[in-house]
């Protein structure tokens, strides 16, 4: 039977606070406003440091808003986003702005990542839990057949997309659940960018800093395998960042844990090659994807990336509990 777990990233928030100790929820000195709730099913939360009150709750309702807005976008467990409507029926007319712009961001990661990152999985995720879901379950996964017949409904490249259509072939099924929260996320710091916010930790999923903490220090982001991990193997120093964890701990479809929620889009099958992946970009919409492709890559190939792109830290526990970690800057 799949096992679900509260959250499929596996990033912890720790106190900034001088003096106070490691927490699972952030706090920042007083006079902060926060926020919990949820963006995309995952636990969301929102720091604000604002003078006035007042302001700072009307900029709490703008974010509520907005996140559901997104929501009608790009959730796949409602039936009235846009989304669930292009996996019904294949294509969208007119389709939303958002939906136009994060496909297009998408496409740069999947030709980026030569395919490891690639929102047309949906079918084989599918075709694990209804594999896994079912009470007789051969516990060794779908057979190579049955994934060899999904991976002929995967594949980017055969989703065509504009501002007035969105249109992929027949029995193919988009997930953009290893970008979307990071779009969101990047979406609320605009907006509290242009509110005139200078200090705020985002955490629509994925976690995105405005500015340093209202004394100058950082936000400190802790990194772990799980979302109930109250001990962080990695803490960082986090200004104007964003970062991204992922990690194959997050969601098992099998209860003993053999086979992981990140799905490799070219071979069909769930290695667990880390045992996590975070991103520090300078926007969450490319720290979430790639925490995802990463996954999936080894560590020559992350190396190339990261020393192309110029603006990424990578940091890896492998399989076997060694650490690494990779920075353009260095």
């Amino acid at each position: 039977m799949a096992r679900t777990v509260s959250r499929r990233r596996a990033i912890a928030i720790f106190a900034a606070a001088a003096g106070l100790p490691l927490l699972r929820t952030a706090r920042a000195a007083d006079p902060a406003t926060v926020w919990t709730g949820q963006a995309l099913g995952a636990p969301a939360t929102l720091i604000l440091n604002h003078d006035d009150p007042v302001e700072a709750a009307r900029l709490v309702e703008l974010v509520v808003a907005e996140v559901s807005r997104l929501e009608t976008v790009f959730s796949l467990s409602r039936d009235d986003s846009a989304l669930a409507e292009l996996n019904r029926v294949g294509a969208v007319t007119a389709p939303s702005p958002d939906l136009v712009a994060l496909l297009e961001s998408s496409q740069s990661f999947w030709e980026l990542t030569n395919g490891a990152f690639d929102p047309s999985v949906q079918p084989l995720w599918s075709l694990f839990y209804r594999h896994f879901s079912a009470p007789d379950a051969d516990p060794s996964g779908p057979t190579r057949a049955a994934v060899d017949l999904t991976l002929g409904r995967v594949g980017f490249d055969s989703v065509k997309f504009s501002r007035d259509r969105v249109v992929m072939r027949p029995r193919m099924a988009l997930t953009l659940n290893g970008v979307a929260q990071g779009y969101i996320t990047d979406r609320i710091v605009d907006l509290l960018r242009n509110a005139g916010v200078t200090s705020s930790l985002v955490d629509m999923g994925e976690d995105r800093a405005i500015g340093s903490r209202p004394d100058g220090t950082p936000w400190r982001i802790g990194l772990a395998e799980s979302q109930g991990d109250d001990h962080p193997d990695q803490v960082l120093n986090i200004v104007d960042k964003a970062v991204a964890t992922s990690s194959a701990a997050g969601f098992h479809f099998d209860a003993v844990g053999r086979f992981g929620h990140i799905l490799d889009p070219r071979s069909g099958g769930t290695p667990a090659i880390y045992r996590r992946v975070s991103v520090v970009a300078n926007d969450a919409t490319t720290a979430d994807a790639l925490s995802t492709a990463f996954s999936l890559m080894d560590e020559a190939n992350i190396r190339s990336i990261v020393r192309a792109r110029r603006d990424l830290l990578v940091d890896i526990v492998g399989a076997d509990g060694g650490h690494a970690r990779f920075d353009s800057e260095a």
